[in-house]
């Protein structure tokens, strides 16, 4: 790209990630647990769901994190967390009909290894008792391999686990002494060989680029190892400098960071190694080997997105279990009270431990599919996704003024909006987004 407007948004522009729409800053206390319950209760026999279990403790708290975490020194924390956690899935079972599938369970967090052996075994076996999974169930594991062992792995495998992700976001000792994160390849490379021998054939590594002192050397150092390690999928995401939010970030000296420009290069440097090293692009931010399930469902029209980013997950209901987790429903979204303390105080007085939510409108769903096809795939038949005649107008006047505001972004089509660079997809989606417009919000960058 040259230095034109379009350039100049990218390297200036804030957006949402979309990883939700509407996102979850425009959620509000009106939904409540009251709403909560009647949706769940509303969810037909039959349903086939996918969960997420939010584990939000974590041994190190890593200074570039913006996720719901917070420390834990000692075990205490995590057999009170258990006990909770094991209250909110008896309340959520309750309002669900009989007869569900589990298609897919995600731990995150946090760091879900924080828990021991014992305490895996013990989360496995209250989900199970709650939930039916069989061995279709996708079950899929965020690991840090520095609180993780073979005892943990073995407990994680007995589990279910089947697709593991490991974080790295970077391997430069400079980095990773700016951003409050010491992880060795050494050990890595053990946690990888550590799952390839229990049989998991699906293993993701997370990197970030924009970090402090991250430079396009560096960065490729870290690919080159990273790669060395042949993952089958890499998830390369922009690291978003949000001290307003994560008060943790203002650890991290900002005159290290790259500038915009430089923030750019580098993640066009990535995306030339990985795409040189036989993994295709998947989305705005992931990369993934030919044969892998996502790279396949890229190329038949069947990847999706959610908070854990893109996904083969074909559910459209997905309970969140958790501090701050987030659940999506027919009728829209809800998420639980993001302290730990207050959500284990609702869950104690046996109540759903909803802080609030969004119900949508049938506008709501149409833009929350555009943005989808955008993001996965830059492109959106936005006629076919808005169903009626009304949205579809409302849909291609968007488009007319997203192209007007971004020249060179795009072309539209016969109702059919292409982009020309995945990179302007959050620029282009804001444009749809009407629940931001007058909204005084702070983001992250955008490219």
């Amino acid at each position: 790209m040259t230095h034109d407007p379009l350039h100049h948004a990218l390297l200036n522009a804030r957006a949402p990630r979309y990883t939700s729409y509407p996102p979850a800053d425009r959620f509000s206390d009106l939904i409540g647990s009251d709403t909560h319950q009647d949706w769940l209760r509303a969810i037909p026999s039959g349903s086939t769901l996918s969960l997420y279990v939010h584990v939000p403790y974590c041994r190190r708290l890593c200074w570039f994190c913006a996720c719901r975490t917070q420390g834990a020194r000692s075990d205490a924390p995590l057999e009170h967390y258990l006990d909770h956690l094991e209250r909110e899935i008896a309340m959520i079972r309750a309002h669900l009909p009989d007869h569900i599938g589990i298609g897919a369970l995600h731990l995150g967090g946090g760091t879900p290894t924080i828990l021991s052996p014992d305490r895996l075994n013990r989360l496995g076996a209250m989900l199970r008792a709650a939930f039916p999974m069989d061995d279709a169930t996708r079950v899929s594991v965020e690991i840090d391999p520095c609180d993780c062992d073979d005892a943990r792995l073995d407990a994680l495998m007995g589990l279910g686990m089947n697709r593991a992700s490991i974080g790295v976001q970077d391997f430069d000792p400079s980095v990773q002494a700016a951003i409050g994160r010491q992880q060795s390849a050494e050990r890595t490379v053990n946690m990888v060989l550590g799952l390839r021998a229990r049989g998991v054939t699906s293993v993701n590594m997370d990197l970030l680029y924009g970090l402090p002192h991250q430079t396009g050397r560096r960065l490729a150092r870290t690919l080159r190892t990273v790669l060395a390690m042949q993952p089958d999928r890499i998830a390369l995401y922009g690291y978003a400098h949000v001290p307003w939010v994560a008060r943790r970030q203002a650890l991290i000296p900002e005159d290290a960071l790259p500038t915009a420009q430089e923030r750019l290069d580098l993640s066009d440097l990535a995306r030339d190694i990985l795409l040189a090293s036989d993994y295709d692009a998947v989305g705005i931010d992931h990369f993934a080997r030919q044969g892998d399930s996502l790279a396949q469902a890229s190329r038949e029209g069947r990847l999706r997105r959610n908070f854990q980013g893109y996904t083969t997950d074909p559910n459209p209901i997905l309970l969140g279990i958790g501090p701050s987790a987030i659940s999506r429903l027919p009728q829209g979204y809800v998420q639980n009270i993001a302290a730990t303390a207050g959500w284990q105080q609702a869950v104690a007085q046996d109540n759903l431990p909803t802080a609030r939510g969004v119900q949508m409108t049938p506008q709501d769903h149409t833009i929350a599919a555009v943005i989808e096809a955008l993001m996965c795939y830059g492109r959106a038949d936005l006629p076919a996704l808005a169903g009626d005649a009304t949205l579809a107008t409302f849909c291609v006047a968007r488009a007319r003024a997203a192209l007007a505001r971004y020249p060179g972004a795009g072309r539209l089509q016969d109702g059919v909006l292409t982009l020309t660079d995945l990179r302007v997809a959050r620029l282009v989606a804001q444009v749809f987004d009407t629940g931001g417009e007058g909204q005084q919000r702070r983001y992250s960058q955008a490219s």
